[in-house]
């Protein structure tokens, strides 16, 4: 079921105005954009659930924060680290999918008058997904560093693009075919021309499947035709340049394709093929053995039916 928790949220934003929660350590890669650099570690008591890039960004005006975390503790360390720098509101809370380590810190921001944005697929991802990811992420992380997270849908669809302005500060988003995830959304600020690609994007952490591969690969292509300045992936750096880092991902997925193919043309098991299936690519990424058999499973699924 999905919920809320307003009055946890009622003292985490207390907490973190008089300073008793431990900010997120953010770095400003651009005027007014700071990220938080995850670890590339995998949801686990030692990191509470911050496994995935997020941030926010300064406006005139207001605030819109770009994911918010594994947790509802991350969230508010989250908050902190947004209160820390500024007192402006937070109009937008925007997810950039629906994977737990980029949603489950919303609990913290519930009550504070922000929107919650995502890809017009968003809420029904997170409706069928709520429960199994609550009770998978209170395991991992630990009941108590877990308590008071809950999953908290959209309040905007955003279908094709749309934009929101923080005040002289204009954001353009933009709902991506299925490619990372069937839910993928991208922010980007034009005043420092910086591309918030979060999950499209894989910096040493190896990618992780959960879409399409031959649609993430479409997205990659036609997304490297962009300009700016740089992106911020969702794993990895908390910016790289652009179209430069997304070189390494685009050879694993292309890859993966292509061993694929070649494995269900030659009548190799799908079992076969999760096991053997990437190792070239071994050397190169971090969590690979986490992730890689995953990948070339959903890949074999997608690629028997062409």
């Amino acid at each position: 079921m999905l919920g809320t928790v307003v009055g946890v949220v009622a003292a985490s934003d207390a907490r973190a105005a008089d300073g008793a929660v431990e900010p997120l350590p953010v770095q400003e890669v651009a005027p007014g954009i700071f990220v938080y650099q995850a670890p590339y570690q995998l949801a686990a008591p030692i990191n509470g659930g911050a496994i995935g890039n997020a941030g926010f960004i300064v406006g005139r005006e207001a605030v819109a924060v770009v994911d918010t975390g594994g947790s509802a503790k991350v969230g508010a360390r989250l908050l902190a680290a947004v209160r820390a720098r500024t007192a402006l509101p937070i109009r937008f809370v925007i997810n950039t999918h629906f994977h737990p380590d980029h949603v489950l810190g919303n609990a913290a921001f519930v009550g504070l008058g922000a929107k919650f944005v995502g890809h017009k697929n968003l809420a029904a991802a997170l409706a069928a997904r709520a429960d199994v990811y609550l009770e998978a992420n209170k395991r991992l992380i630990g009941e108590a560093d877990f308590a008071g997270t809950a999953v908290v849908p959209p309040d905007v669809a955003v279908d094709g693009t749309m934009t929101v302005d923080l005040g002289d500060r204009v954001l353009e988003l933009e709902a991506h075919p299925t490619a990372h995830t069937n839910a993928d959304l991208t922010v980007f600020d034009r005043a420092t021309r910086t591309w918030w690609l979060a999950d499209l994007l894989f910096v040493r952490h190896v990618p992780a499947l959960d879409g399409s591969l031959r649609g993430w690969l479409a997205v990659m292509d036609k997304a490297k035709q962009r300009a700016c300045d740089r992106v911020v992936p969702g794993h990895g750096p908390a910016s790289v340049p652009w179209p430069a880092a997304l070189a390494p991902q685009e050879r694993y997925l292309a890859r993966m394709r292509d061993e694929i193919r070649a494995k269900i043309r030659d009548g190799v098991s799908l079992a076969e093929a999760a096991r053997s299936s990437g190792m070239r690519e071994k050397d190169a990424w971090d969590l690979f053995e986490d992730f890689n058999a995953r990948n070339a499973t959903a890949a074999y699924h997608e690629l028997e039916w062409e």
